[in-house]
């Protein structure tokens, strides 16, 4: 039987008669790395605020390695690593000291935070910058600092919130690296994102979860598998000046059967369980004043099994959260 290290049954929160989680239930297992994945306001900070203790939780009940912790989240806190959206460290602190200081917060002996300290900053790649003060950090600098600050007291799950969100792609790439190998080496992570790239390339399962609910929840490949019974077409053109309403109106009038969506403004995405005669398409189109420059059959990802789910486009859903 599998070793679930966190699992959580109909766990609800509600402000002054709003429902921000709505009943949800779901395990986490020992050394996986469980995605939730979902557009802004969907639950999923609220969700990790009631499973550190941030929060008070309006009903349901938490478990942390089998025991019901949910009145006393306190005792799982030396388990527990934390990685908030916003950095939580301090600016006028250098960064081998902001360490430090989480570590004493941890109650670690002087000499053990200050070589662990030293052991992050290099795995980080952080040594050259330990004097300067966190204010002088670039983002990706913050960000990187901020998750070792979680891991001083090596925690068994890390809970990591939108951690690539507002960074550079350089940056991206090395604290999903550091993902990987940190999962890799034993510890489980809880990693919320509305970038449906990174879920697909980090988790081992995703939830689905919107307006508070949980949508669908399974392994990565099983999501995509799901959605390998559907056909689907893009069609790229270059941005013109139209009425995108009507276009898609009339693209499902001609074209019954196909369901045709704007993936973004020169894109439109075609999706049907029989396959599709794309010439037609192109054609009419083009009739249109659309000038085609590629269309193509796409394999199904992570991305149409969360569309198929949830009936929200990832590129809304990551302007959404740009706007933020």
């Amino acid at each position: 039987m599998t070793d679930k290290i966190l699992e959580v049954q109909g766990l609800k929160k509600s402000y002054n008669g709003f429902i921000a989680v709505n009943g949800i239930s779901f395990h986490v297992n020992r050394a996986e790395i469980f995605g939730f994945l979902g557009p802004n306001g969907a639950g999923k900070t609220t969700t990790i605020n009631m499973l550190i203790g941030m929060a008070k939780i309006s009903g349901g009940r938490i478990f942390y390695k089998g025991k019901d912790l949910t009145n006393n989240i306190k005792k799982a806190q030396e388990i527990i690593g934390v990685v908030p959206d916003e950095s939580n460290l301090y600016n006028e602190m250098n960064g081998f000291d902001n360490l430090c200081f989480c570590g004493a917060l941890y109650g670690l002996p002087k000499r053990e935070r200050e070589k662990k300290a030293h052991g992050l900053l290099e795995l980080f790649g952080l040594k050259d910058a330990a004097g300067k003060k966190f204010m002088a950090y670039s983002k990706g600098m913050k960000r990187k600092l901020t998750i070792a600050a979680a891991l001083i007291h090596e925690p068994e799950i890390l809970f990591l919130d939108e951690p690539t969100t507002g960074i550079d792609v350089s940056s991206v790439r090395q604290i999903r690296n550091l993902i990987k190998e940190l999962n890799e080496n034993g510890t489980t992570i809880f990693l919320t994102t509305h970038y449906i790239e990174e879920a697909e390339r980090l988790c081992n399962r995703v939830a689905f979860i919107d307006k508070g609910e949980i949508i669908q929840i399974d392994s990565v490949e099983q999501l995509i598998k799901a959605s390998r019974e559907t056909n689907i077409i893009e069609i790229h053109f270059e941005p013109v000046t139209y009425d995108k309403t009507r276009l898609l109106e009339k693209l499902n009038e001609i074209f019954p059967g196909i369901e045709c969506v704007l993936k973004n403004d020169s894109a439109i995405k075609m999706v049907s369980i029989s396959k599709i005669d794309i010439a037609p398409v192109v054609n009419y189109l083009s009739a249109e004043g659309l000038f085609i420059y590629e269309a193509r059959l796409i394999k199904p990802s992570l991305e149409d099994a969360f569309v198929k789910a949830t009936g929200i486009e990832i590129d809304l859903m990551k302007k959404e959260k740009e706007k933020k």
